[in-house]
């Protein structure tokens, strides 16, 4: 029988893709050999970083290699972010998501980058809700007493943030375009200065991120109105609303989670999967998460991909209404 010239090419390339991807499947079989770094685009110590390291502790145990937390703050994340985008695609190097990351395409439109093109997902980790917080003067117990307030004040109220661009900043402007109020943005650099602020009443309200809140409307220094995560708080915060129930499209959550430079094999990102999920689901690592005010946000590669997706379409609106430039 003969066998024509283009049937033989035809099995020589499939016999070469069969053999080129053997090596894939098996280095991915075998993954991790060596170390894993987790590159996170914050300073040590911050929400953050301790479900990093929290994640990476447990991995480490989990897949017989260290997992080793790697913090490279500056340029809101952006160093990290394209220190992930460089790395090879092989299962070695991963980057904490943070909110940067689905806020700053849109923020810093000559990026060498593009997140969603660039970055593969592997999981999420969790979501971390901001508390709408007044100096105890403020003459609003409720958010619809605060909108009142604010539409018969117009400009002359401080909303604080931890910096232009940042998600506390976000949360605000989202509120802004949804209430329809006028609100003064005072950008600080950093949490410890904009709650100084707010605790002396130099600025009136706040989206504080509820770990960083929570002592101080215990201890009755501040006064929240409203968590802004889809359902209440019932542990944390028992007795306060949602948001939602004032503002029904109203939700910020910071997400965080894990990415892959793209094309980093699918065996290694569903095992990265798998083990992180399984890490999640955890007793203490549930409790811990709670107690810092992280929601359980589970689920496959593509879960996470279109949280990364509708969050960065989100965000881009809010910057665009409010003309919000990156300084």
């Amino acid at each position: 029988m003969k066998i024509s010239r283009r049937a033989v090419l035809q099995f020589v390339a499939a016999t070469a893709a069969i053999s080129s991807g053997l090596p894939r499947r098996a280095a991915a079989l075998d993954y991790p050999t060596r170390p894993v770094r987790l590159i996170v685009g914050l300073p040590a110590g911050g929400t953050p970083d301790i479900y990093a390291r929290l994640i990476a502790d447990r991995l480490s145990e989990r897949l017989g290699q260290p997992f080793v937390v790697e913090n490279r703050p500056g340029a809101s994340g952006n160093i990290a972010t394209e220190m992930l985008v460089r790395a090879p695609p092989d299962g070695y190097t991963l980057l904490m998501v943070i909110a940067p990351n689905v806020i700053n395409p849109a923020l810093y439109p000559d990026l060498k980058y593009n997140f969603i093109r660039d970055t593969a997902p592997v999981a999420s980790i969790g979501g971390s809700p901001f508390v709408m917080v007044v100096h105890p003067a403020f003459p609003a117990n409720s958010v619809p007493e605060f909108i009142s307030y604010a539409k018969a004040n117009p400009g002359k109220i401080n909303v604080a943030s931890t910096g232009n661009g940042n998600l506390t900043h976000m949360a605000a402007e989202l509120f802004k375009m949804m209430a329809g109020v006028d609100l003064l943005h005072v950008p600080y650099r950093g949490e410890t200065a904009a709650q100084a602020d707010l605790l002396g009443n130099r600025v009136q309200v706040m989206f504080d991120p509820v770990p960083s809140a929570l002592g101080y409307v215990r201890s009755g220094k501040l006064r929240a109105l409203a968590v802004t995560s889809a359902k209440p708080m019932t542990d944390l915060l028992p007795g306060l609303p949602a948001m939602k129930q004032f503002l029904p499209d109203y939700e910020v959550t910071g997400i965080t989670g894990i990415s892959v430079p793209k094309n980093t094999p699918a065996e290694i990102i569903g095992k990265l999967n798998q083990a992180i999920n399984a890490v999640l689901a955890e007793p203490q690592i549930k409790a811990r998460f709670a107690e810092l005010g992280s929601l359980e946000v589970s689920g496959s590669p593509a879960d996470f991909g279109r949280i990364v997706a509708a969050e960065t379409d989100k965000w881009a609106k809010v910057i665009k209404f409010a003309g919000i430039k990156a300084e």
